[in-house]
């Protein structure tokens, strides 16, 4: 980011919460960026949004959908982008972010949600799938999967507690 584009963006924010991820963090969050930007256009916006939605079978309301885009001062590019989820990191440890992405397609906001879209997210040809194998594992893992449903909070926790230490030595 050159020091232009720092000095704009502390106007409204600091922007270093940017600057504190690593490499591969910021690499990570590319691909996530190239994800949502469903038009490819470099900007995230309402339809990207909706269309990320449709993408995995879910149709969100406007106004689930306003409210993202309100979060930013404007456009959302990749660099407002970094700084929205570094303000949102920031404090955070990996299982409120994990229970924070999966909330994204609990319509009924209930703390569960489909096996099925669970299966979706994590094969997601967009992201980095998980193939069959790595699917097995998973459920090696005991996921709190009952019904159909997927209790995500308490699969957050199985796998930022070491859920896969416990797949490698089994």
């Amino acid at each position: 980011m050159s020091k232009a584009a720092k000095k704009k963006s502390s106007k409204k924010r600091s922007g270093s919460e940017a600057a504190s991820f690593d490499q591969k963090t910021i690499q990570e969050f590319k691909e996530a960026f190239g994800i949502m930007d469903q038009n490819k256009d470099g900007i995230i916006d309402k339809s990207d949004l909706k269309d990320l939605y449709a993408s995995m079978g879910q149709i969100a309301p406007d106004s689930q959908i306003d409210a993202m885009i309100k979060e930013a001062s404007g456009p959302i590019n990749f660099t407002v982008f970094l700084t929205l989820f570094g303000e949102r990191l920031t404090g955070t440890d990996p299982e409120a972010t994990i229970v924070g992405a999966f909330a994204m397609f609990d319509k009924k906001d209930c703390g569960k949600i489909k096996e099925e879209d669970l299966i979706k997210i994590l094969q997601n040809k967009r992201g980095e799938p998980l193939d069959e194998d790595e699917i097995k594992a998973m459920y090696k893992g005991k996921p709190p999967i009952e019904n159909g449903e997927v209790d995500y909070k308490a699969f957050a926790h199985l796998i930022t507690t070491g859920a896969q230490d416990e797949l490698a030595s089994a």
